[in-house]
């Protein structure tokens, strides 16, 4: 069972991002916080689509939107640094020559599960996932990537 299923019946779209997130952490570390960066901007751009408490900003990428002060006041300080730390990991990623390691993809997905929690703890309209539900690292998948895909 992955992580993320609690996502899977009201967000699909989301739990499939997340799930790819979770799938490439070990093995491919890079493209795990792009998953994961792709998948804050589903929860990011549901909640300005269904929360009306939530004001646009100025402009619409990721980092105006998780800095508008309405949205920061929506999800709270604690999700509000989730979000910033996902968003860094995935610019690292994608604009760095640094070597990403899965050090960081755990990081990204783990956070990202946190997100994700309180995106549906807050707003599902069906079942809400258990309050003792807790991100497992060791859960992960570790198969390694197909030699076509790693080259």
């Amino acid at each position: 069972m992955a992580q993320f299923d609690f996502l899977r019946d009201e967000w699909p779209d989301l739990n499939d991002a997340a799930g790819q997130a979770e799938a490439y952490a070990r093995p491919d570390a890079r493209t795990a916080c792009v998953y994961a960066r792709r998948s804050l901007e589903l929860v990011v751009h549901w909640l300005y689509k269904h929360d009306s408490s939530i004001q646009l900003p100025y402009q619409d990428s990721l980092s105006a939107l998780i800095r508008e002060p309405t949205f920061r006041a929506a999800v709270g300080s604690v999700v509000f640094a989730k979000a910033k730390l996902i968003k860094n990991l995935a610019n690292l990623a994608v604009h760095s020559h640094k070597r990403i390691v899965e050090s960081d993809a755990l990081v990204a997905v783990r956070e990202l599960f946190h997100v994700g929690y309180r995106l549906a703890h807050t707003y599902a309209r069906g079942a809400k996932p258990s309050p003792g539900l807790t991100f497992d690292a060791n859960a992960l998948p570790t198969a390694a990537l197909p030699k076509q895909t790693l080259e």
